[in-house]
């Protein structure tokens, strides 16, 4: 089984208010697995959750604010690995013509 923290500690260690937890969850932005009725974020996805718990408080970014930059950041790094992908079908074509 995967480490995982549960939601009621994350409120106490972070000092958030559980309906941010729900609303993260509830909009998509963290996936929790359930047992016995209790919410556990996986450790590999605490830095998304700090980050969020970050921009929320710390910045006063509100729900649809974090959904817009989740959205925007997740396209960014779809296009960079998309680039990269085109960068390296180039290299090889290159690399090719080179032979000749």
């Amino acid at each position: 089984m995967s480490e995982r923290i549960s939601r009621e500690e994350l409120v106490k260690i972070y000092n958030i208010e559980i309906t941010f937890f729900d609303e993260l969850v509830d909009g998509g932005l963290l996936n929790v697995e359930t047992e016995n009725e209790i919410h556990y974020l996986l450790y590999e996805d605490l830095p998304v959750f700090e980050r969020f718990t970050n921009w929320h408080y710390d910045l006063e970014i509100n729900l649809p604010g974090l959904e817009v930059i989740s959205n925007m950041l997740r396209k960014m790094e779809d296009l960079k690995q998309r680039n990269r992908d085109l960068m390296n079908k180039l290299s090889a074509i290159s690399d090719q013509y080179e032979d000749i």
